[in-house]
């Protein structure tokens, strides 16, 4: 990686996806793996911003690295950081992305509350057999 290179931070729950991109054939990698490595849903949701901008994909070579969560919000992040990355480049990719869906260009802030003491989970309070 250059110091001339952008990276477009992406983030869901916990999972947070870093890419950049370079002129190239189209390839996509997520920590150093191809995406046609991961399983079917994973790829889906990863290249769902790429498959809304054909010509931007077939261009560029992505590069993305992805930390904590798991399967769904990892994949998540990454697309949401592909469409930031992707809306840099035009107002028209922008454009695409927001007709298609909000939620690929914004971070997500909601969080899982924690569990509280003497209760099963967050809201939960043992019920009682009398008034």
């Amino acid at each position: 990686m250059r110091k001339a290179d952008v990276i477009f931070v992406g983030k869901r729950k916990t999972s947070v996806a870093k890419v950049f991109f370079r002129p190239g054939k189209g390839n996509v990698f997520i920590n150093k793996t191809p995406v046609e490595l991961f399983n079917e849903f994973f790829r889906s949701k990863v290249l769902t911003p790429l498959r809304l901008l054909p010509e931007f994909w077939s261009k560029h070579d992505f590069h993305v690295t992805v930390r904590g969560g798991g399967v769904v919000s990892s994949a998540e992040a990454v697309a949401i950081a592909i469409s930031k990355a992707a809306a840099s480049q035009s107002e028209q990719n922008r454009q695409t992305l927001l007709n298609y869906d909000r939620h690929l260009l914004i971070d997500d802030p909601r969080r899982t509350e924690p569990k509280k003491p003497m209760r099963r989970s967050a809201r939960r309070f043992r019920q009682k057999s009398y008034r």
